[in-house]
C-alpha cells in the first residue's frame, strides 16, 4: 500500500513499465543502430557516403518521396471534401458514414491489398468485365505498375487522412460560417475565409500521418508494383535479409531522417505569435514595392458598386443548397465510400464461389474455401498463433498503456509532453525502421524466433494506441470523484479499481481492441523478428499471395475483413453498458440510477 501511495504522489512513475518495454525493444536499439551506421567506435560517415554515391539508392529515395507525396496529395484532395460532407450531414447519417470510414481503417491492409490484386489482375474483375463486353481482346496491364501502387496506397491511407479531418471539423463552430453567410459572403468565400483556416490542424495532422506512414510502406508497393516501383523500405528489408547490418542501419536512418524532417516542419505551429513578428518587420519594405496584392485591390475598386448591391440583397438571407448541389454531394460521397468498401465486399462475395477459381459474380455459392482453410493445419495453425500473440499483446499493452495514460493525465505538462512523444514514437515513425530496431534489440536479448520476442515487438506500437485512446477517455474524467473517494478514506488502489476504472472502461476496452487488431494484422515487424518457426497468419497470407493465387486466400482475407466489424460491435456494447441507465420507479417514488 505504501508503494501505491508513493506512486500517487509521483504519477509519472506509472509510465515506467511502458517506457521500460519501449527502451529495451526500441529506444536503446535505435541508438545502437545509429552508432552502427556511423561505424562506431571509429565514427565516420563512410556508410552514408556510400549510400548516396550509388545512383540506385538515390533514385529509390526520391522515388519513395515522390510516391509518398502523390499519395498524400491524393488522400487530401479526396479526403478533405469527403470529411467536410460527413460533418455537414445529419447526425444519424454522419454516424453511419464515420463507421463506414472506420471499418476500412481497422481492416487488414494486407487483405485490402489482396482485394486490389483480385480486381486489377489479368484475370481480375475489370479485365473480365471488359472482355465480356467485347471492349478488349487482351487483358490490360492494370497491375504491377505505378498506377496500381497509387490506387492501393490511397485506398489504405484515405481513412488515416479522413479521421483527423473529421475530428477537427466536428469541433469547429458552424455558427461562424453561418454568420459570414448572413453578412453577404458567398458560400465559397465563407468556406475559404472562415472554415478552412480553422480546419488546418486536421490537414496538418492527416498529411503528416499519411506521408510518414507511406515512407515506410513495404507490402502494398511490393504486391501491386513492378520492379521499377520499389520503395526504400523494400531495399532495407532486402539488406536485412542479407545480414548487412551497416547498410541496413544507414538506409534506415536515411529514411528516419526524412521522416523526422517532415515531422519537424509539419509539426510546428505556424499560426499565432510566431508568424506575427516577421510579418510586422517586413511590412514597411513590402509597402514600398509594387505587388500583385496592390494591383488586385486597385482593380477591385471597379466592382465595388456591384458588390455593394449584392451584399445588400443577400444580407441576413439564409443560404440554401440547390437540388443539383445536393445530388452532386451525394454522388461524390457515394463514390468515395464505394472506393473504400467495394474491394472488401467483392472479396467476401468471391470467397463463397463454388467454382474452381475466383469469379464474380459467383456461378454458385459454396463454403469450400472456408473448409479448405479450416482443414489445412498450416492455415488454422497460423491463425491460432496470431490469435495467441494478439491476445497476449492486448493484455500486456492495455495494462501498461492504461497505467501510462493514467500517470500522464496527472503529470505536469512538460513531463507529459516529453513522455508522450517517447511513447508515440514507434507509431509515428516508419514501421520498417521500428522493425529493424526491434530486431536488433531482441537479438541482444536472444528472443528472435520466439513468441515472447514477437509479443514484445508488437507491444511497442500497441502501447501507443492504448495510451492515445485511454488518454482521450481520461480527458473527460471528473477528478472530483477521486477526491470524494479519498475523502471517504479509500486508498489509491481501491479508488482506481472502484471509481476510475469503471468510468474509463470503454476507453480501456477500445485500447485493448486496437492493440489486438494492431498485433493480429502486423506483418512488417513480424517478418524481422519471427525467424523461421513463428509463422503468423499475415505472414502465411503474404507468402501465398507472392507465390500463388490460391482461392483459399479469399476466405482468409474475408475473415480478416469481418474481424473489425465484430470488434466494433464489442466496443459499442461496452460503451452502451457504461452509460448510466435510469430505473423507472413507481409514481411518487424517486428514480434511481443503475
Amino acid at each position: 500500500m505504501k508503494v501505491f501511495q508513493k506512486l500517487g504522489r509521483m504519477p509519472i512513475a506509472l509510465t515506467l513499465p511502458a517506457l521500460t518495454i519501449l527502451l529495451v525493444v526500441f529506444g536503446i536499439p535505435i541508438v545502437l543502430l545509429f552508432l552502427i551506421s556511423l561505424n562506431a567506435p571509429a565514427f565516420s560517415i563512410v556508410n552514408y557516403q556510400s549510400f548516396f554515391d550509388q545512383r540506385a539508392n538515390v533514385k529509390v529515395l526520391f522515388q519513395t518521396i515522390e510516391i509518398s507525396f502523390v499519395v498524400t496529395a491524393a488522400c487530401l484532395i479526396i479526403g478533405y471534401p469527403t470529411a467536410y460532407l460527413i460533418v455537414a450531414a445529419p447526425k444519424r447519417l454522419r454516424i453511419v458514414l464515420t463507421v463506414l470510414v472506420i471499418i476500412p481503417y481497422l481492416t487488414s491492409a494486407l487483405a485490402r491489398t489482396y482485394a486490389w490484386i483480385v480486381i486489377l489482375s489479368d484475370r481480375g474483375l475489370i479485365n473480365d468485365l471488359l472482355r465480356d463486353l467485347g471492349l478488349i481482346a487482351r487483358p490490360l496491364p492494370l497491375l504491377y505498375n505505378r498506377t496500381s501502387v497509387y490506387i492501393g496506397m490511397v485506398h489504405i491511407m484515405l481513412p488515416v487522412m479522413m479521421l483527423p479531418l473529421v475530428t477537427v471539423m466536428m469541433g469547429i463552430d458552424k455558427s461562424l460560417t453561418a454568420a459570414a453567410r448572413s453578412m453577404g459572403a458567398r458560400p465559397l468565400t465563407a468556406f475559404w475565409r472562415v472554415f478552412f483556416p480553422l480546419s488546418l490542424p486536421g490537414v496538418r495532422s492527416g498529411s503528416l500521418l499519411v506521408f510518414v506512414i507511406c515512407l515506410g510502406f513495404y507490402i502494398t508497393p511490393a504486391a501491386l508494383g513492378g520492379l521499377s516501383d520499389a520503395m526504400l523500405s523494400t531495399f532495407i528489408a532486402s539488406e536485412n535479409s542479407a545480414f548487412d547490418l551497416a547498410r541496413t542501419a544507414t538506409s534506415a536512418f536515411v529514411l528516419l531522417a526524412l521522416a523526422l524532417l517532415v515531422v519537424s516542419v509539419l509539426g510546428l505551429d505556424l499560426s499565432g505569435t510566431q508568424a506575427q513578428a516577421p510579418q510586422r518587420t517586413r511590412k514597411a519594405g513590402r509597402s514600398k514595392l509594387f505587388s500583385f496584392r496592390a494591383l488586385r485591390e486597385y482593380l477591385s475598386e471597379f466592382v465595388t458598386p456591384h458588390r455593394a448591391k449584392r451584399w445588400t440583397s443577400q444580407l441576413y438571407k439564409a443560404g440554401g443548397d440547390s437540388i443539383k448541389s445536393k445530388i452532386s454531394r451525394l454522388v461524390f460521397v457515394s463514390l468515395v465510400m464505394t472506393y473504400l468498401l467495394f474491394p472488401s465486399v467483392l472479396v467476401v462475395i468471391m470467397s463463397f464461389s463454388a467454382g474452381t477459381s475466383l469469379e464474380f459474380p459467383p456461378s454458385g455459392l459454396s463454403v469450400q474455401w472456408y473448409r479448405s482453410f479450416f482443414g489445412d493445419s498450416s492455415w488454422y495453425g497460423a491463425a491460432l498463433i496470431s490469435f495467441q500473440i494478439a491476445v497476449a499483446v492486448a493484455i500486456l499493452s492495455t495494462t501498461v498503456g492504461t497505467l501510462a495514460a493514467f500517470g500522464l493525465n496527472r503529470a505536469v505538462p512538460k513531463a507529459r509532453r516529453f513522455v508522450t512523444m517517447l511513447i508515440l514514437a514507434p507509431i509515428t515513425l516508419p514501421v520498417v525502421v521500428v522493425g529493424i530496431a526491434a530486431f536488433l534489440g531482441l537479438a541482444k536479448l536472444g528472443l528472435i524466433d520466439s513468441m515472447a520476442g514477437v509479443i514484445l515487438a508488437h507491444s511497442v506500437g500497441a502501447i501507443g494506441f492504448v495510451v492515445v485512446i485511454v488518454s482521450g477517455t481520461l480527458a473527460n474524467f471528473d477528478h472530483r470523484l477521486v477526491q470524494a473517494a479519498h475523502s471517504m478514506r479509500a486508498g489509491p488502489l481501491q479508488t482506481f479499481l472502484r471509481v476510475t476504472l469503471p468510468l474509463i472502461r470503454p476507453g480501456v476496452i477500445g485500447g485493448g481492441i486496437f492493440a489486438f487488431l494492431h498485433s493480429f494484422d502486423e506483418i512488417v515487424i513480424t517478418s524481422f523478428v519471427s525467424g523461421f518457426s513463428i509463422r503468423t497468419l499475415p505472414l502465411k497470407l503474404w507468402e501465398n499471395i507472392r507465390q500463388e493465387i490460391d482461392p483459399t486466400i479469399a476466405a482468409v482475407a474475408s475473415l480478416l475483413m469481418l474481424l473489425p466489424v465484430l470488434w466494433l460491435v464489442v466496443l459499442y456494447v461496452a460503451w452502451w453498458r457504461s452509460k448510466p441507465r435510469v430505473l423507472h420507479a413507481p409514481a411518487g417514488e424517486p428514480a434511481t440510477a443503475a
